[in-house]
């Protein structure tokens, strides 16, 4: 028996499928009650034309579902198909134009899904920047000032620009698809003036600070020990280290590669955030904790660092629980950098990811070069030389 085709479908949209030679529309389960059918048969051929007609449709009843005015009786969805049914509109026409922003964003996601990472479009795209199109107070393409004054007045500065940008690239696209005759947000985003780039933004701890936090980690959570130390020893992102695996790593522990990186919050593995794969390099104290950690019968699926249960680590529950602390519920976690900061041993917080920039801090500090430090954490030589270089400070100059 022949499989069905499906497009991948996000939790709370509509999905198109191909069933026996016609396209029928999938709904989520969400939106339907026991007994009832998740199907809406569209009697169209599974058609790339028809397809294309599917995803305007489908974009209409995602904006619906978003904004609560969903028909589940279906019965405005099915007036429409009975005009996708005619026979003239198997000829392929322009689109007639849409001022429904909403409507548009869904199709351009629809458009975008398949030429993004998995976890880019699952977080941006059908999640943050659909909920901010959601909320919106307009969605007419004709009130772009208003929408451009509201991301303003409810957004930081830099997320209302990011917004502006999206929009501004679904219009574009919607414009050349000839959904749309003009795009009313282009150019908008260059008037929205951002704060210069603030070099203090890169904060590394200094390596009388980095060593305290490891005897800290030592003493008070050294099921995580290891993990801090992999973190300030490799410059690795957080990411790529809950992701790492034995098989990654050489059998004497004197080699590292790192080729994949896991969002704990999206619980999908990926690539690395460059697309590349990265060969790095153990000294001797790094090559003695992983033969230290390294358990009896790993086998090449098993992974480095885990969860005190023996799961894959989660890096928003490490940074929130265990590194900051915090209160969850009657629940109280006291974090490892609270007592350090309490104790007067550090003077201010700051997040897990500064593991990596006092690597590369430290790293410079040592006279490697740009190029040497960037290939080692897959950064590129200008975003180390732009970001990280500036921030390397003089402690006392020498006789020239």
């Amino acid at each position: 028996m022949v499989q069905p085709i499906r497009t991948r479908q996000a939790r709370g949209t509509v999905g198109i499928e191909d069933h026996r030679g016609k396209l029928r529309l999938r709904l989520p389960t969400t939106l339907t009650k026991e007994g009832q059918s998740r199907y809406m048969m569209t009697g169209l051929d599974a058609s790339d034309y028809n397809r294309k007609q599917m995803r305007m449709l489908v974009a209409l009843m995602d904006e619906e579902i978003a904004t609560g005015q969903f028909d589940c009786t279906l019965e405005r969805y099915k007036d429409k198909l009975e005009g996708y049914n005619r026979p003239q509109l198997t000829i392929v026409k322009p689109h007639q134009p849409q001022q429904d922003l909403g409507v548009l964003w869904a199709a351009y996601c629809a458009y975008m899904e398949p030429q993004l990472a998995t976890t880019t479009y699952r977080r941006d795209y059908a999640r943050k920047y659909t909920r901010h199109i959601a909320a919106l107070p307009t969605k007419d393409l004709s009130q772009s000032i208003t929408i451009r004054d509201h991301l303003l007045a409810t957004l930081s500065l830099n997320a209302a620009k990011r917004v502006i940008i999206h929009l501004a690239a679904c219009c574009k696209w919607a414009v050349a698809s000839g959904m749309v005759k003009t795009n009313p947000f282009a150019g908008m985003s260059e008037d929205i003036k951002l704060p210069k780039h603030n070099l203090d933004a890169i904060d590394p701890f200094s390596r009388e600070e980095m060593n305290s936090i490891i005897k800290a980690f030592e003493e008070l959570k050294p099921h995580y020990a290891p993990y801090v130390k992999f973190l300030f020893w490799t410059g690795c992102r957080p990411g790529e280290a809950i992701a790492l695996q034995w098989q990654h790593i050489s059998a004497d522990c004197s080699q590292i590669t790192f080729c994949e990186s896991y969002d704990s919050g999206l619980k999908v593995r990926k690539g690395t955030k460059t697309g590349k794969s990265r060969k790095f390099p153990c000294n001797a104290k790094l090559r003695a904790l992983l033969l230290s950690i390294k358990p009896i019968g790993a086998t090449k699926d098993t992974s480095v660092f885990t969860s005190p249960k023996g799961g894959l680590m989660n890096a928003s529950k490490f940074s929130t629980q265990v590194w900051q602390g915090c209160k969850s519920g009657s629940k109280t976690y006291r974090g490892v950098m609270q007592g350090l900061i309490d104790s007067g041993t550090i003077d201010r917080y700051r997040c897990p990811y500064n593991t990596r920039h006092t690597f590369i801090t430290l790293m410079l500090a040592e006279g490697y070069t740009v190029s040497q430090v960037a290939k080692l954490v897959g950064n590129s030589p200008a975003v180390t030389l732009q970001h990280y270089a500036g921030n390397i400070i003089v402690q006392e100059l020498p006789e020239l």
